[in-house]
């Protein structure tokens, strides 16, 4: 065991001290030490009940037969912290939790792990470092929220009570109204319920096999849920000593190109293409950016879900038959893109596991001979305006895939806000949002809050945005996120006047400012970058290190 490094032999006996202060017995020392990367926070609607199915899956463990230790990383609520400051800190907390997953079971040679997160960057973040730990590992989530409904019975979610702040602004909706959004949007603990960031990653969770089928679909706080947690205690305690199952073994190229393929199937979350890019990195696969339109290209849109769709969240994919019925339907027309031979952590192929599952609800889960779109829900655009690429959801497209504007600069989400609100944005403008990259923001802040206001005024149809920074999963609309290189290092985007004409056509993946070269020169010439003030050691620590989008935002050592 790896564990035998803290636990075995005479020269450990002051470890063992250590160890049965902790409440170990003599027996425990020739059991699997498990570690628990939970993330279990009171603030996040997703994990204040992390810690009693931490309970549970303990319990599971010791009835198992191994030692479970569990530890806790740190969170950060993207609802919470939008729109202000607070922001900054949420892609950088990506690498404090994977920093954090590395330094417990590294310092501690533990056997295996479990990694229990559900919102956000906490997933990504302990994927990050559990490729770094390598061990025998079982990701097993909260689980998602259920979907809100206002008063009159309509289904809601926190993309709505983003976008009533907008339709309050222009008087299409009362305080009250915006009041019964408010308090009904979020009903309960979970990850919010539409194919945001959390539950896209859940769900690719699923794809690359490092979690148990239903991982990202069964509903947080059921009973069904709570088996989950303990299929995995007694799933880590089978698999804690198989080298087979260490989790660089099972998250491989094929594994990434699975998760890739789900996503664009299902219209995830642009971050998700940040997320596994990173992931890609530190498992040691070699993924570029521009890999994803040919994904795209071969792959059917066949499943919608809010905010591509307000009508539709997790819960519905989850009765309509779940990821497997997913993967089942994508595999019948997936042109050489899946892997259905990829081990996964359950001991089945991913084939296997699939099985012969069904679409029992036509109507969220669609035949790929009716797919929404016979291209994928994401894409990587190139140009003049971002060389290195940029990424935008096309499953939230609401209007043409089509556009030509006006460029609105704006060099801060601030600005942004205030813009938009003051009525500075007209139909057939492109919003620019700038130095809210990894390094000019620093952080990249999710831009939920202008996009809602877009939408919120009536303009999504009507407006494009483009920003190097990114978008909360719950974005809709012609919203082109994670231009790279972004302002802060020289990119295009930093040398945008109000005024210039920006092109976008998504089908060919293509976006481009009309600008002749001498007069890109000439602006590069005089190109000064706008320098924000830090007052957080952290994210100046961060801004030296970080990359750019294109790269996943790591961080360069």
């Amino acid at each position: 065991m790896k564990s035998d490094i803290i636990k075995k032999g005479y020269t450990r006996a002051p470890h063992r001290s250590l160890l049965r202060a902790t409440g170990l017995k003599d027996e425990d020392f020739a059991k699997p030490f498990i570690g628990i990367a939970n993330s279990f926070i009171e603030i996040i609607p997703g994990h204040f009940f992390l810690n009693k199915y931490a309970e549970i899956l303990k319990d599971e463990i010791r009835k198992c037969g191994c030692v479970p230790f569990e530890f806790n990383c740190i969170g950060v609520d993207d609802g919470i912290a939008m729109g202000h400051g607070g922001m900054l800190y949420s892609l950088p907390s990506r690498e404090i939790i994977a920093n954090s997953v590395e330094t417990v079971m590294n310092a501690h040679a533990l056997d295996a792990l479990v990694c229990m997160p559900n919102c956000d960057k906490i997933v990504p973040g302990m994927v990050m470092g559990a490729l770094r730990v390598n061990v025998p590992t079982v990701f097993v989530s909260g689980g998602p929220m259920k979907k809100g409904h206002t008063k009159d019975g309509r289904p809601i979610d926190l993309a709505t009570a983003f976008e009533a702040v907008g339709k309050f602004e222009t008087k299409e909706i009362d305080e009250v109204e915006l009041k019964d959004i408010e308090c009904n949007a979020c009903p309960s603990g979970g990850s919010c319920s539409g194919m945001f960031t959390a539950n896209s990653m859940n769900t690719l969770c699923e794809a690359m096999g490092i979690a148990l089928s239903g991982n990202g679909t069964i509903l947080a706080l059921t009973p069904e849920r709570e088996e989950l947690v303990r299929r995995a205690g007694r799933r880590i305690c089978e698999i804690a000593l198989d080298e087979r199952y260490k989790i660089r073994n099972i998250l491989n190229k094929k594994a990434v190109r699975n998760a890739l393929v789900v996503d664009m199937a299902m219209g995830g979350s642009s971050n998700t293409v940040l997320h596994m890019l990173a992931i890609a990195r530190e498992a040691g696969v070699d993924l570029q950016i521009s890999e994803l339109n040919e994904i795209s290209r071969n792959i059917a849109h066949i499943a919608k879900i809010s905010p591509s769709l307000p009508s539709v969240h997790m819960e519905d994919v989850g009765r309509a038959g779940g990821m497997n019925a997913v993967i089942k339907e994508i595999s019948r027309r997936d042109n050489g893109m899946l892997h259905l031979e990829n081990l996964t952590v359950s001991g089945e192929t991913l084939g296997e596991r699939v099985g012969a599952s069904e679409i029992k609800d036509e109507s969220v889960i669609h035949k790929v001979e009716n797919a929404y779109s016979q291209v994928g829900g994401l894409a990587v655009l190139f140009g003049n305006l971002a060389e290195q690429g940029c990424v935008i959801k096309t499953a939230g497209i609401v209007g043409e895939r089509k556009f030509r504007g006006k460029a609105v600069c704006f060099n801060s989400q601030d600005e942004a806000i205030a813009g938009i609100s003051s009525g500075k944005v007209d139909k057939g403008d492109v919003v620019v949002i700038r130095y809210e990259g990894p390094r000019g923001g620093p952080g990249m802040q999710e831009m939920l809050s202008p996009t809602s206001l877009i939408m919120g005024r009536g303009l999504g149809a009507d407006v494009a945005l483009i920003t190097d920074g990114r978008f909360s999963g719950a974005t809709r609309g012609l919203s082109i996120g994670h231009v790279s290189p972004e302002a802060a290092e020289g990119g295009m985007i930093g040398l945008l006047k109000d005024g210039d004409i920006i092109e976008i056509d998504v089908d060919k993946y293509e976006i481009n400012v009309r600008l002749d070269e001498a007069e890109i020169a000439k602006r590069k010439a005089e190109f000064k970058p706008h320098q924000k003030e830090l007052s957080g050691r952290w994210l100046r620590q961060y801004q030296k290190l970080v990359a750019n989008a294109s790269s996943g935002a790591i961080l360069e050592a």
